[in-house]
């Protein structure tokens, strides 16, 4: 383990140019103090946790100090945004610090969010809110805790300084980690510009870093499309498996590695209801939780438009046509493991289609029920059965679930543990992260901030020991949204 001195960073991205980047330090804020931390990320880059408690941790991680050979850079990037294609974007109020190599080897951004204005920022103030920054912090470890490849913090620090938004807000700066912080919009940027040697100067760095088993293939460029729509199709399907709504699928927050990237107004299903999406800023729907495979794929179309001078349109059009069945076939997984079924046939379909109406029909918590499926057949919750209007229907559902379980004839305690390992029993709801949100920013009280970030490490399990240390009362944080607090909604400025 390392102390922060000895942590060394390197900055590869600074050497692709001024076309890619602008070399800028982050602005001194006056008062910096941390909010929480991460202990599971600090020791993923090798930190000892003792380093947490010193002062130069809030020092550096605020801006106000540079860590040794960093470079901190703002990125170069468009992108689509709800459709429209919008050239003027970039890192507004986000500087990349560097790469470390994390204890798997595997190399890792250091990037601060909200440390002041870049030439991007388009008039804008360059910081952060409080609430946003923990609102990332924790959906972050929220979806990490799930399984799915995201972004992740290492801390929410406060700035001590007021930011304006709708009224004056405390402002707070997000420490983020994540593999990549190129989007599908970096290369967009280059493309409308006419610039396609700078194209082919980016898309070499991704296969360098990221894909270097490629790297001296004749068809490289080919294959990182294959490798970039396999695992955009697969993080998408994990997101519908789970519930998961991002909320703002613009191409800017694409990563070209397949990571769930910027938390706007993201959320996580309540009752089950396929128009829904988080974002007040999207009247249409556009980014429903029903149309995220959708968008997916438009996303990697206009992503794949900057290849064209490097890759044939007809193998290009041949890459993206293996979009949907990846995806299919990563979902129907995904499902058949949710619902503890191995044979995933034309009835195991029937079942999904039959019980996804049903959900709707019904109103029913997305990942309470499915939490439950493990009880059947002799056990399932009665105060959940009578949630439903037509008991008759889940009765029909709940016969021809049993006769495919049946068929395969488990080990019922087998199968109890291994749906409980991919049915969640703790989500990140809205209404528990406003309380977060609302006691940090009304009594600076970060407690509810730790308890919720503790929780969602493991959110399959109960934990006794640390939940009573924490305070943590699993039957509260298991419980449904309230009537009051279903679906609700968030500006992108949110």
């Amino acid at each position: 383990m390392k102390k922060l001195e000895n942590l060394k960073l390197s900055n590869t991205f600074a050497k692709l140019g001024a076309d890619f980047l602008q070399e800028k330090s982050p602005d001194p804020v006056s008062h910096p103090y941390l909010i929480d931390s991460n202990p599971t990320a600090i020791k993923l880059i090798g930190l000892e946790l003792s380093e947490i408690k010193k002062n130069e941790f809030i020092e550096y991680f605020s801006g106000n100090r540079l860590l040794p050979n960093s470079k901190p850079l703002a990125m170069a990037y468009s992108g689509h945004q709800f459709g429209s294609y919008n050239p003027r974007l970039g890192d507004g109020r986000g500087l990349l610090l560097g790469e470390v190599q994390d204890q798997n080897n595997n190399t890792l951004d250091i990037h601060l969010k909200g440390c002041g204005p870049t030439r991007f920022s388009r008039g804008f103030d360059g910081r952060a809110t409080l609430r946003a920054s923990i609102r990332e912090y924790l959906g972050g470890e929220a979806v990490h805790g799930l399984g799915i490849p995201t972004t992740r913090s290492l801390a929410v620090i406060g700035t001590g300084e007021l930011v304006h938004r709708e009224i004056p807000e405390p402002g707070a700066i997000l420490v983020r980690l994540s593999d990549s912080h190129v989007r599908f919009g970096s290369f967009q940027l280059l493309h409308f510009t006419n610039k396609p040697e700078k194209v082919t100067t980016l898309l070499n760095y991704i296969i360098e870093r990221h894909y270097p088993s490629i790297q001296n293939d004749a068809n490289k460029y080919q294959l990182l499309l294959r490798h970039v729509v396999k695992r955009t199709a697969k993080l998408i399907a994990l997101w519908q498996a789970n519930g998961f709504i991002h909320g703002v699928m613009n191409t800017d927050n694409m990563t070209i590695t397949g990571t769930t990237f910027d938390y706007g107004p993201f959320g996580f299903m309540d009752h089950f209801n396929p128009n829904f999406t988080p974002n007040h800023s999207d009247p249409n729907g556009r980014y429903a939780y029903g149309k995220q495979p959708e968008i997916g794929y438009w996303n990697l179309s206009k992503f794949s438009e900057t290849l064209g001078h490097l890759v044939d349109p007809q193998l290009i059009a041949e890459e993206l046509a293996n979009y949907q069945p990846i995806y299919n076939d990563y979902y129907r997984k995904l499902m058949g493991q949710k619902l503890g079924l191995e044979i995933l046939d034309s009835e195991f379909k029937e079942l999904v289609n039959k019980l996804f109406q049903l959900l709707y029909n019904n109103s029913i918590d997305y990942s309470i029920f499915f939490r439950h499926l493990s009880d059947l057949p002799s056990n399932f919750p009665k105060r959940l059965k009578q949630k439903f209007k037509d008991p008759q229907a889940l009765d029909s559902w709940i016969s021809m679930f049993v006769r495919l379980i049946e068929r395969e004839d488990p080990n019922l305690n087998t199968r109890k543990g291994e749906m409980n390992l991919i049915n969640p029993k703790f989500i990140l709801r809205n209404y528990l992260l406003q309380d977060a949100t609302d006691k940090a920013l009304k009594e600076s009280d970060f407690s509810e901030v730790e308890r919720l970030r503790i929780l969602l490490e493991d959110p399959y399990k109960d934990r006794p020991e640390l939940f009573s240390q924490y305070g943590i009362e699993p039957e509260y944080y298991a419980a449904e949204t309230p009537p009051s607090s279903i679906e609700i909604q968030l500006s992108c400025s949110a």
